[in-house]
């Protein structure tokens, strides 16, 4: 899988495509942006409420259970510019068992970008110097 972010015309936007698909990322105007999209740090809340809500519905659909209109919220709390914790809250349907609400927990935390986010994930940087 690969991201690529090119620099729009605008001061910090930028377009992100990956596998044939597009999100524009920006910072909003009180931080130099123009608020043409999420910031990173809020499209990583995007990844995790997304995720987490993914891995839900695909163990539900195997279980034969039924979670309804499923809603994720993440919210980002904050000790400095980087997040200090990320609160996930599951909105699930009345009717299932507390077995049943308890191995959903569980399996909230296992979706990818949370163990990403919850481990020591590497990053490595490399570089392409163009010529001029």
């Amino acid at each position: 899988m690969r991201a690529i972010a090119r620099r729009r015309n605008g001061r910090l936007a930028h377009d992100v495509d990956v596998r044939g698909h597009s999100v524009t990322a920006d910072e909003p105007e009180e931080r130099g942006g123009e608020d043409e999209g999420p910031s990173p740090q809020e499209l990583l809340a995007v990844s995790l409420a997304s995720c987490t809500a993914i891995t839900i519905e695909m163990y539900a659909d195997r279980k034969k259970w039924d979670v309804g209109q499923l809603l994720v919220e993440v919210d980002v709390e904050y000790d400095g510019p980087v997040p200090d914790q990320f609160i996930v809250t599951l909105h699930l349907p009345g009717g299932l068992s507390e077995e049943q609400l308890e191995r959903l927990r569980v399996i909230a935390g296992k979706c990818p970008v949370h163990r990403a986010l919850a481990s020591e994930t590497k990053v490595r940087i490399t570089d392409r110097v163009a010529p001029l």
